[in-house]
């Protein structure tokens, strides 16, 4: 701090009585268990922070030293009534947060002390039981008043009485009460921009008109039906967020609006012109008849009319995700020509095809994951596009050159589908099957999954042309029946793999040429020995978990690979407890991670042991099953050879002068003796 404000900080610095953090203006008595307000004795406190204390009372001398107070913070304690006159003292207050406390009950009197702050920009009464009477008295005179949150309260009803002062008001937030009904409570809040109803219970909303409004939150309701008011004027909205409710219909939205972003994830909708049985509801026709005294009038309307009125030019993002459409109308995206990102996963889509018709050359990202498709044509109408879902569908293919216009194409995800990749492996006496996806050549490509779709044998160069960095194999079974050479193309690019759950046991299967691999995913596997080739790769993570391991090789902190991991998974495998010199090893790395370090265990004697928590005496056990085998014969053959010594020694004394004689007997040579 000091070096961060410069000298003049270090005064300013200084503990209250109370506990409290005096920090240049600000006196922070955050979490002190104070049950009054402590006094200023700097005079020039601006803001001051009590939340988190035990606060009950708020009297009418408590901030007559804080003259200069304009915030003021009260989060999180008990209290249950401000004292009319508190505040005529600290008239300059622009902030002030009551969250959190126990306001209903003498929300009169409190609402008396709020009614001098003629200043006040901002208010949180959010968490006090309050209702939508209460509210209405609290903020009454609150005419300043440019945002108020009333959150997790027991409102119910708004009508124009509630917020009738508040001319003022940028920012409204309602959520999570019990609001079933609305009438007319906006009407006067001219210049609200953002309003947050969320987390309630509206069952609908018909004639919406707030024209000035820029982001509506009524997500988390029971909103069936969302109906704009039918004007060609203006609507500033931006953000509409309508996610997790029960619409069944596209909302109707405004004719003129600004609206780029819109959230409808979550809901019952479908479109109702085409049934699935082949029935057509394009030519039914409704009837409506308006008597007006002598004058009768017949207006004919088709029953379903799914062509949107609303000028949808400037929507960026539509996330309609978790519905059950089946079939989008036609033209229903040729309205929408700077879309960016469109999410329709988990509906219920058989087919998808986009025409030039479908203007869409500003999507980057789309996402048609967890439907029904079994066919998908984009032709050369999305050259922006980045980023292509297409997982868990039932597609076997894709069309020739679907990524050719895709100029810009970064990642695809064809996990969970059973789709196989060209060029296949040569099988004596067959013809290569057209139905593969072809991404030779796609040189933008970096990101592609093909989890779980049946790959069986790959060869050939696959991805000869594309310069992937990650690539996801996992869950196919048969993917590496044979060696890794058909990744040989992606070895000065690829740096993420995952095997997981391929059925890989072969040790043979040589991983050295991918040395620009920060990440491998080799669990779930069958793996019994160590993968000599790993260890000369530089991994950052490294996932070996549901193996048949025993244990890695004693010296794997000295390889490249010990160096430079910082990220191992190791649990679910069948070490021994007593050949854990390399787990020992391990732990002694600086900085290398082992998330499962908990779940790891081993085996001893028929038992499974944590290796956090070995008992001393298998530790000992494993000592002396351990030992060094040549110290072992060395001490038990050091007692036969000193036996054999000194046999020798008795006998050589014993029978020496004997020997002298029969050596000298028999070289004739004189002696001393």
């Amino acid at each position: 701090l000091a070096a961060g404000w410069g000298s003049g900080v270090v005064a300013a610095w200084a503990t209250s009585p109370g506990g409290c953090e005096l920090v240049q203006s600000t006196m922070d008595c955050t979490g002190r268990w104070l049950s009054s307000v402590p006094g200023n004795r700097q005079g020039h406190t601006e803001e001051l922070l009590l939340d988190d204390n035990t606060i009950q009372v708020l009297g009418n001398t408590s901030l007559l030293s804080y003259r200069q107070l304009r915030h003021l913070g009260l989060t999180k304690n008990r209290l249950e009534l401000i004292e009319p006159g508190t505040f005529l003292s600290s008239q300059g207050l622009h902030v002030l947060s009551l969250a959190d406390n126990l306001l209903f009950t003498n929300y009169s009197l409190t609402a008396a002390a709020l009614s001098v702050l003629p200043a006040l920009r901002m208010l949180d009464l959010a968490g006090n039981r309050l209702t939508e009477d209460m509210v209405s008295l609290l903020v009454w005179n609150l005419s300043s008043l440019e945002s108020l949150s009333v959150a997790r309260n027991i409102i119910m009803r708004l009508d124009s009485s509630v917020f009738t002062n508040l001319t003022q008001l940028l920012e409204l937030n309602l959520e999570k009460n019990y609001i079933f009904e609305i009438d007319q409570a906006f009407e006067g809040l001219q210049r609200l921009q953002r309003l947050n109803i969320a987390y309630n219970y509206l069952p609908c909303v018909v004639e919406f008109g707030l024209t000035q409004l820029r982001v509506l939150n009524v997500s988390n309701n029971v909103i069936e039906w969302f109906l704009a008011l039918e004007s060609d004027d203006l609507f500033e909205l931006e953000v509409l967020d309508l996610s997790h409710n029960h619409l069944l219909f596209f909302p109707v939205l405004p004719r003129q609006s600004k609206l780029h972003s819109l959230l409808l994830k979550d809901n019952e909708m479908s479109f109702y012109q085409r049934l699935p049985n082949g029935t057509s509801l394009a030519d039914v026709t409704v009837q409506f008849l308006l008597i007006d005294g002598n004058t009768t009038t017949i207006t004919t309307v088709s029953l379903w009319d799914e062509i949107c009125h609303s000028n949808l030019s400037s929507l960026r993002l539509l996330d309609m995700s978790q519905n059950q459409v089946w079939y989008l109308p036609e033209g229903f995206l040729a309205q929408m020509p700077s879309l960016t990102h469109l999410k329709l996963n988990q509906n219920c889509l058989e087919t998808f095809h986009l025409s030039e018709g479908d203007p869409l050359a500003m999507l980057t990202e789309l996402d048609l994951s967890q439907n029904q498709l079994a066919e998908v044509g984009a032709g050369d109408v999305l050259p922006n596009l980045q980023l292509f879902n297409l997982s868990t569908n039932r597609l076997r293919t894709l069309p020739p050159g679907v990524f050719t216009y895709t100029r810009k194409i970064a990642t695809v995800d064809l996990s969970h589908n059973q789709v196989d990749l060209c060029p296949q492996p040569a099988i004596a006496g067959q013809v290569e099957s057209p139905l593969c996806v072809d991404i030779r050549g796609v040189e933008t490509l970096t990101h592609l999954s093909l989890a779980g779709c049946g790959l069986r044998g790959l060869g050939g160069h696959p991805f000869q042309g594309t310069s992937l960095m990650h690539l996801d194999l996992s869950d196919n079974h048969q993917a590496l029946s044979r060696d890794l050479g058909w990744l040989q193309d992606l070895a000065l690019t690829l740096q993420v793999l995952s095997l997981r759950n391929t059925s890989l046991s072969s040790t043979a299967m040589d991983f050295s040429a991918l040395n620009r691999l920060v990440r491998l995913d080799l669990s779930g596997n069958s793996l019994t020995v160590f993968p000599t080739s790993l260890g000369v790769l530089k991994l950052r993570s490294l996932d070996l978990r549901d193996n048949c391991l025993p244990g890695l090789p004693p010296d794997v902190t000295r390889m490249p690979l010990g160096k430079s991991l910082r990220e191992v998974y190791l649990s679910r495998n069948p070490y021994n407890c007593c050949t854990l010199g390399w787990w020992d090893a391990l732990q002694r790395v600086e900085g290398l991670h082992v998330p499962d370090g908990q779940e790891m265990t081993c085996s001893y004697a028929s038992r499974t042991l944590s290796l956090r928590a070995l008992p001393e005496p298998v530790l000992r056990s494993c000592r002396w099953q351990t030992a060094d085998l040549a110290l072992l014969y060395l001490v038990l053959a050091l007692p036969t050879c000193l036996t054999l010594l000194v046999a020798f020694a008795v006998i050589f004394l014993t029978l020496k002068e004997k020997l002298l004689k029969m050596v000298k007997s028999r070289c004739g040579v004189s002696s001393p003796y």
